[in-house]
């Protein structure tokens, strides 16, 4: 009985990244998003730049992104110079405008550190299953746990 392997006909990534594949255009669009950011950013003052993302081009627009309404305004007054500074890109000529939007960003929740500790006489347990366990990992496993212990000094 032979068995027959089907061939896919799954594109490369890199030509599904590059120049011919289907995700070109986005990563072409992806990559000028980041470009415009970039060059932005780099021309902007300091307390600006970590507040300022470019979310997309569509119409001619280029948007926008900031996390506070204070930097959507401070953007109203500056549409100006940012237009002048995105049109020194020969890739970004066309663009006509900005649309501003404001999405605030929800700061990451950290999980509490959960602090366990480990009793000397349970880490001399461990220890002692450790002793007669002959699966090399377990045994690993095992005396690492039982290093966790508290132990007096």
């Amino acid at each position: 009985m032979s068995i027959k392997v089907k061939r896919s006909r799954a594109q490369p990534m890199s030509r599904l990244l590059g120049g011919k594949g289907e995700l070109a255009p986005l990563m072409r669009t992806a990559r000028l998003v980041a470009r415009a950011q970039q060059h932005l950013r780099e021309h902007l003052p300091e307390e600006v730049r970590e507040h300022l993302f470019v979310g997309g081009y569509r119409d001619g627009k280029l948007t926008l992104l900031t996390d506070r309404a204070v930097w959507l305004t401070w953007l109203r007054y500056e549409q100006p110079r940012l237009l002048e500074l995105l049109h020194q890109l020969p890739e970004f000529a066309t663009v006509t405008g900005f649309s501003l939007k404001v999405r605030p960003v929800r700061p990451l929740k950290v999980p509490p550190r959960q602090v366990r500790t480990l009793p000397a006489p349970a880490a001399d347990e461990i220890s002692a299953c450790a002793a007669d366990v002959d699966d090399p990992r377990l045994k690993r496993a095992l005396e690492r746990l039982a290093s966790h212990a508290e132990r007096d000094l």
